[in-house]
């Protein structure tokens, strides 16, 4: 099985995998890296967002062979439980979570918009996360989330 040396939160993780396997699965049963989801499998969902060289990146579609020296951020990668990014702490705020399996998601495609758009619009709010799928209905509350840490 081929060897591959990735960049994960800022740090060098060396890892071993068929050349075919989703990013999603490295991320998830070799390094233990549990915010993104596997949700659809399709790339359809937008549990498994990860960044990939700062954008906003399905990992459940990804090789772990395309990767190559390019960075990969997860949400573990974005803060921590003492010190949250300001977009984790704004769905804390506004309680931006019912069940939590949407989240990561939702907080990786916002981390994105805000690093290309810092004032966004609430429609390029609604517009960015449309591929993100929530079943519990807090869209109204992810997107306050989103424009509170714009603020």
């Amino acid at each position: 099985m081929p060897q591959y040396q990735l960049s994960v939160n800022g740090q060098r993780r060396s890892v071993q995998a068929d050349a075919d396997t989703p990013l999603l699965y490295v991320l998830r049963d070799q390094l233990e890296l549990n915010g993104p989801k596997y949700g659809c499998g399709l790339g359809q969902c937008g549990a498994c967002t990860v960044h990939v060289n700062g954008q906003a990146t399905r990992s459940c579609l990804l090789p772990i062979s395309t990767l190559g020296n390019k960075a990969v951020t997860t949400l573990e990668g974005l803060g921590t439980s003492k010190a949250p990014a300001k977009i984790q702490q704004a769905f804390i705020d506004e309680q931006a979570a019912q069940c939590g399996y949407c989240t990561n998601g939702m907080i990786m495609t916002s981390a994105a918009l805000l690093k290309a758009t810092p004032k966004p619009s609430l429609e390029q709010i609604q517009s960015a996360l449309a591929g993100n799928l929530c079943r519990c209905g807090t869209h109204q509350r992810i997107c306050k989330a989103v424009q509170r840490a714009a603020a």
